[in-house]
């Protein structure tokens, strides 16, 4: 194989010219990406056939200056340039010398589409104008409620004023909940989650959950935990992120659901090494093709509300812990979400 038979087999385009300012060798990356011929581009100026402008009109040629620039300079950092068609790349490129007593011998250029970059600023956009909005609502409500307090404090009796600063609290404590997820997911994203598992009582943690989460809601949320010894449904946990993960489930079914919402608990018969954790609602279930998104970030099904994080913080937190989720039907129609959760540490 030679050399360029190397270079089109990259997925960068690359151009190279030697000391003289002459192109050399183009990729067929490369030819595509400028629009060029690679083989009627050998022996052509370097400036004809790079044909990359930024948004000031500035050619790649004039604001890098690969020949006369200074002789410690080896190479340009990535930059973005426009190319013929009008659509970004990414360029980077090295610029070699002998010895620093020596003139450039070789310029090499790299190009890379930016689709990739443009997409990731949209989804940047998208994650900050999501934030915005899922901050906002509550702030409205804490701004108004405490506006009115203090323009009408002498006119409002005392319940009106708790009810407004229990509405004040409401909105606070979303916030802060908000908040709480926004960092769970950052730290999930960068591996920086901190986890202090250990034995824990599963039917407690989840008794808890159930208890609080009826005293919010009118929907009926039952409840039923396998009998058994009190070592059989204890599970390697940290007890805080169990909660979370729980929490997340029984309320997510309370919102999107209909009917009553069922929570099992109980030692897996496909596996006995897990606890099973079964959340089912009534209501329209979740398609099949749809099972592999709801653990994404910011994924929203319905008009029920909700920050779309819980389901990426469930996944997360129960994969850190080496369990699994898996989403089916329920016996009587919506959605039944089961989580595995290891009963003792990994390496036991």
């Amino acid at each position: 194989m030679d050399a360029r038979d190397l270079v089109d087999a990259l997925p960068d385009g690359v151009v190279v010219a030697d000391g003289a300012g002459s192109v050399v060798l183009v990729s067929a990356v490369a030819g595509r990406m400028l629009g060029v011929d690679p083989c009627a581009s050998l022996g052509r100026p370097l400036g004809e056939v790079l044909a990359l402008r930024n948004t000031e009109g500035q050619t790649w040629i004039e604001a890098n200056r690969p020949y006369t620039s200074l002789r410690t300079v080896i190479g340009t950092p990535e930059q973005t340039w426009l190319l013929p068609d009008g659509t970004e790349a990414l360029v980077v490129s090295t610029i070699r010398r002998p010895s620093l007593a020596e003139d450039v011998d070789q310029v090499s250029i790299s190009l890379r589409s930016g689709r990739g970059r443009e997409r990731l600023d949209r989804e940047r956009s998208d994650l900050v104008a999501t934030v915005a909005h899922e901050l906002r609502s509550p702030l409205t409500g804490v701004k108004g409620f405490v506006q009115a307090l203090l323009n009408r404090w002498d006119k409002l009796n005392d319940d009106q004023k708790k009810l407004m600063l229990t509405t004040v609290a409401s909105d606070s404590d979303r916030l802060s909940r908000l908040i709480a997820e926004l960092l769970d997911v950052a730290r999930i994203d960068t591996g920086r989650l901190q986890l202090y598992p250990r034995a824990s009582d599963a039917p407690v943690l989840v008794t808890r959950v159930v208890e609080s989460v009826r005293s919010a809601t009118a929907r009926p949320v039952a409840l039923d935990i396998e009998a058994g010894g009190d070592d059989d449904l204890e599970i390697h946990a940290d007890p805080d992120k169990f909660t979370q993960v729980v929490t997340n489930l029984v309320e997510n079914a309370v919102r999107h659901g209909d009917g009553v919402v069922t929570v099992r608990l109980g030692v897996s018969a496909d596996d006995p090494a897990q606890v099973q954790l079964v959340v089912e609602d009534e209501g329209e279930g979740i398609p099949n093709e749809l099972r592999q998104r709801v653990f994404t970030k910011f994924w929203k099904h319905g008009a029920r509300g909700g920050s779309g994080l819980g389901l990426y913080i469930v996944g997360g937190l129960t994969g850190a812990h080496g369990g699994s989720v898996t989403i089916a039907d329920a016996d009587g129609g919506g959605a039944r979400i089961v989580v595995g959760w290891p009963r003792t540490p990994p390496s036991a």
